[in-house]
């Protein structure tokens, strides 16, 4: 994603009057620091926890041993738990926890190969939950997830401009 996208997102983000926290794996903090640059980012965003080991997951973020043992830490559910985790820690209006495979590992089979990630998104009080299976050398990988959050983040926050039964937050 090119500074004037990152920039046009954290836009949306304040004129939303909205604070985001990120729960990161497999993007080791890229989507955070991608955010950086942007002005007005230090109004936007809370912070970010990096957990890319399940230990990490379980103590920083509460995930349970058996959800990592059950489903893997490249799952949907291991995601669904760091983003109630992040949420409990850092309660931001818009919680983003990801977790994926970016190389061949321990969980990668034929209906998860490597570049599939999962996605979690908090947003007063409901999760959208995303999985998507990224085709890119593994270099790549991380720009296309940070992208694919970026994106996501967009629609969800333009769908709740242009919802008429949404209420304006402050008011």
């Amino acid at each position: 994603m090119k500074a004037p996208d990152v920039d046009s997102l954290i836009k949306k983000f304040l004129q939303h009057k909205l604070t985001l926290a990120l729960a990161e794996s497999c993007t080791c903090g890229w989507v955070a620091a991608q955010l950086a640059p942007a002005q007005g980012v230090s109004n936007v965003l809370l912070g970010s926890v990096v957990t890319y080991h399940g230990e990490a997951k379980q103590r920083l973020l509460g995930v349970k041993k058996k959800t990592l043992e059950e489903y893997s830490a490249e799952s949907q559910q291991t995601t669904n738990e760091m983003v109630e985790g992040l949420h409990k820690q850092l309660p931001a209006d818009v919680c983003v926890a990801i977790t994926g495979l970016f190389g061949p590992g321990a969980s990668e089979t034929p209906d998860k190969p490597s570049g599939t990630i999962f996605v979690t998104v908090l947003l007063e009080g409901r999760a959208h939950e995303y999985r998507e299976v990224l085709k890119a050398p593994t270099d790549k990988l991380r720009d296309l997830a940070a992208d694919f959050i970026y994106s996501k983040l967009a629609e969800l926050l333009d769908r709740r401009q242009n919802s008429p039964s949404e209420s304006v937050k402050g008011s």
